[in-house]
């Protein structure tokens, strides 16, 4: 008998996507094979149009492969309804996009405690957890002040913090630094890499920075639709 093969924390095996176009269809994804672990930095590089949000929603349970699998903690999410898709999301992975996703007329306090309430988490620990995201992200002094009395990074901390603040185990960041200049994205990852070792959790991200790429444990490299060396 054939033993099972083991599967990692995060694991994509032969996946693609096509998109309706017309009467085409457009392959995005062409047999992506990638694992991401726990506990690491992984970034996935490219150029615009290479297929790296649309991997990135796969793996966050944003959307299903055409064919091949997405595996999260030895659970099939390519074979999973909406339902069950949602409870995960919510539950155990974060969620980080270009733009800042703040709500502006709420604090970065109330922002992150929305996101607490959202996740239903108890009351009784909406503060002590709103701090600690905060100050883990260096804005302890900044944490009652509203999104547009904030810099660019200080918003991009508030979405971290408020990424992180249901304790998810997986966080995807989709461009976060795209907007930055390249002493606040430096900055970023400098946080990412506080997040990984404070919080024990992984962290995949994409990007077209290459002054970043040292920074992460493991990189992917895309190519239209495909992983290829590095």
């Amino acid at each position: 008998m054939t033993a099972e093969r083991e599967v990692r924390f995060l694991e994509v095996r032969n996946a693609r996507k096509s998109f309706a176009s017309g009467n085409r269809q457009i392959e995005v994804l062409k047999g992506i094979e990638l694992t991401v672990d726990s506990g690491k930095l992984t970034m996935l590089r490219g150029r615009s149009g290479s297929g790296k949000t649309t991997l990135l929603n796969l793996m966050g349970g944003l959307d299903r492969p055409t064919a091949g699998e997405v595996w999260f903690r030895n659970r099939p999410l390519h074979q999973w309804g909406d339902k069950q898709l949602t409870v995960v999301r919510r539950r155990e992975i974060g969620f980080i996009f270009q733009s800042f996703a703040l709500l502006p007329l709420l604090t970065a306090w109330e922002n992150v405690q929305l996101s607490l309430r959202m996740a239903g988490i108890p009351r009784t620990d909406w503060q002590a957890r709103t701090e600690k995201c905060l100050d883990l992200v260096g804005l302890t002094k900044r944490m009652f002040h509203r999104p547009l009395e904030l810099s660019g990074g200080e918003q991009q901390r508030v979405a971290i913090a408020k990424a992180i603040a249901h304790r998810p185990l997986l966080l995807l960041a989709d461009e976060p630094t795209a907007e930055l200049d390249s002493r606040m994205a430096a900055h970023i990852i400098s946080v990412f890499k506080d997040v990984v070792e404070a919080e024990g959790i992984a962290i995949c991200m994409t990007t077209h920075d290459t002054a970043l790429w040292g920074a992460a444990d493991v990189v992917y490299q895309m190519v239209d639709g495909r992983i290829v060396p590095a």
